[in-house]
């Protein structure tokens, strides 16, 4: 009998020209990976000229032929870099899929679990990991969130579980994983402007639910609801009312299981409400959906309950920055579409609102009708600032607008803007920064724009 061997995928890689799509932050992680084990890679980006001093290509060059392209998840399928690719027969796959290929062969019993939605996947990812790490499991929150998955596949620490954010983006070009869990938060418009349509968005977000047996489903989203009745898995529903079997609810001031539990009459408690921070009820929904991937990965419920308790909110998210004269300043400037605004909006009573910037596509209609009756005065900067001043005239007509003019730099405007809000606010108000709208346009991150607030309210306002 001859004898024959499996060649690895990692050793394969050495032998081929790869070509990196994307020079960001995944672009960086694919690249130092490959560079750690000798393959052979270029990298392509429209915009960067270089990456740590090597030559980055601004297109494909005729002469060069790849066996392999990894892509960064903001780029569209329909590129004319990428179908010229796919023409030649080149294979190109995302790095979520690049990852897992990596996976099965340096860590084949890692569980990964995956959540996504349009809003509150962050907060719920790192609550994930406060729960599997309270749990003494050697897990990590990634993906859309810091880490890069290849970075946590490739990790020394070999990682028994991973807790991945996924953006619709990254669901949208992997096909490979197959998750213990997943979890769908909500769906409400954005990134209208990649996708074309809030259909095909919903759709890249719904595509999650082919990759799990399991999912952990928002009760209170009927765009979830909806799109998740055609799919045969296990689904677990959470919700803001008394739980019936197999779901996650709320009794009084608890928070309750009746879906991973012995019998179909039973029921455990999971929290209370005083343990999540802030209690609001978009964080409620969050500890619920974490709850139920941790549940679902075996974790158990007083478990649960202590890693729930010891986890805080992220920075730029509902951050109480001060508290003066009766008057509340809070940086939500990770709030970048009108969802995650709204939110904002319904967890304080008069809002000071501090909006604007780039929408991509969304609409801020529905935002201003829910939220009117919450928003004293509005502050606006940016791009899309008419968009939101035509939405307020018409849907709350006497809420007075202060535009603040765009030609300064980004620590001056911001400065102007908490000057604008010290003038108009009174003790009972909330001075709010949740602009529904991403940064791009004026500041370098929603961080960046965070950041600034903090400093702007630090030295106008605390001082």
């Amino acid at each position: 009998m001859g004898c024959f061997t499996i060649m690895s995928y990692i050793a394969e890689l050495k032998n081929k020209n790869i070509l990196i799509i994307g020079a960001g932050t995944t672009g960086k992680s694919v690249a130092r990976y490959l560079e750690n084990i000798g393959a052979r890679f270029q990298i392509i980006d429209e915009k960067a000229a270089t990456l740590d001093g090597a030559e980055i290509l601004n297109n494909v060059p005729e002469d060069e032929s790849f066996d392999l392209a990894i892509v960064s998840p903001g780029w569209r399928k329909d590129h004319s870099i990428i179908e010229n690719l796919s023409a030649k027969g080149i294979e190109v796959i995302s790095e979520i899929d690049f990852a897992w290929n990596l996976k099965m062969e340096l860590n084949p019993e890692q569980k990964w679990v995956a959540l996504t939605g349009t809003n509150g996947k962050t907060t719920t990812v790192q609550m994930l990991e406060s729960i599997l790490i309270s749990a003494g499991a050697n897990a990590i929150a990634c993906g859309n969130v810091g880490t890069t998955v290849i970075e946590a596949v490739t990790s020394e620490n070999k990682f028994a579980i991973l807790a991945i954010e996924l953006s619709s983006f990254q669901i949208d070009w992997s096909t490979l994983p197959i998750y213990e869990a997943v979890a769908i938060l909500n769906l409400a418009e954005d990134h209208l402007d990649w996708h074309g349509s809030f259909s095909e968005y919903a759709n890249a977000k719904m595509k999650l639910l082919n990759q799990s047996k399991l999912a952990v489903l928002n009760l209170n989203d009927p765009e979830v609801i909806l799109r998740s009745a055609g799919w045969t898995g296990r689904k677990v529903f959470f919700g803001f009312d008394t739980p019936q079997s197999g779901e996650i609810g709320l009794v009084e001031e608890l928070l309750v299981d009746r879906a991973f539990v012995t019998a179909s009459d039973a029921a455990e408690e999971i929290a209370e409400l005083n343990d999540i921070k802030p209690a609001v009820p978009h964080n409620v929904a969050n500890a619920m959906a974490a709850s139920g991937l941790a549940l679902a990965l075996g974790i158990a419920h007083p478990v649960v309950k202590k890693g729930i308790a010891s986890f805080k909110l992220d920075k730029h998210r509902l951050q109480n920055v001060l508290s003066k004269d009766g008057i509340d300043w809070v940086n939500d400037s990770k709030a970048t579409n009108p969802h995650a605004a709204t939110a904002a909006l319904l967890s304080h009573l008069s809002n000071i609102w501090i909006a604007g910037g780039l929408a991509k596509g969304a609409k801020m209609d529905e935002l201003i009708s829910r939220t009117n009756s919450r928003i004293k005065a509005a502050i606006l900067i940016g791009k899309d600032a008419e968009l939101i001043a035509k939405a307020l005239t018409k849907h709350a007509p006497e809420t007075p607008i202060h535009r603040i003019a765009d030609n300064k730099n980004p620590a001056d405007l911001m400065d102007e803007v908490i000057n604008c809000a010290k003038n108009i606010a009174s003790a009972g108000d909330t001075v709010l920064l949740a602009p529904a709208c991403a940064s791009m346009d004026q500041f370098s991150s929603y961080a960046q724009r965070g950041e600034l607030f903090i400093d702007s309210v630090s030295r106008l306002v605390a001082r």
